[in-house]
């Protein structure tokens, strides 16, 4: 067995082991309200970083104004609660025509 596959396994039973933990303390361990608080924030935060890391940057630099202005734009609709498939054609619309018309 290489290497690869080891880690792979060794990955995959944390995860099953990760999964398995909810069920099996449920009921058992109270967590504390700030935890779970602090927990829902760092959960927002997180996002928050993915969102702008994929949103600004492309190869270790700016990704130009094309691609935020479509995250804007998908952003706008989410938030007015438009259907899913509004979201993503709107935001790849936007940045296409940003991009055709030489916007980077």
């Amino acid at each position: 067995m290489n290497a690869t596959v080891v880690v792979i396994l060794a990955l995959s039973l944390g995860t099953y082991a990760f999964r398995l933990v909810g069920p099996v303390l449920h009921g058992r361990v109270e967590i504390p309200a700030r935890v779970q608080e602090l927990a829902s924030a760092g959960a927002v935060v997180l996002l928050a970083a993915l969102l702008a890391t994929g949103a600004l940057t492309e190869n270790g630099g700016f990704a130009g104004w094309a691609r935020p202005a479509g995250v804007l734009v998908a952003g706008v609709l989410a938030w007015r609660r438009a259907p899913f498939a509004v979201v993503v054609l709107a935001a790849a619309a936007v940045t296409a025509a940003l991009r055709a018309v030489g916007v980077g």
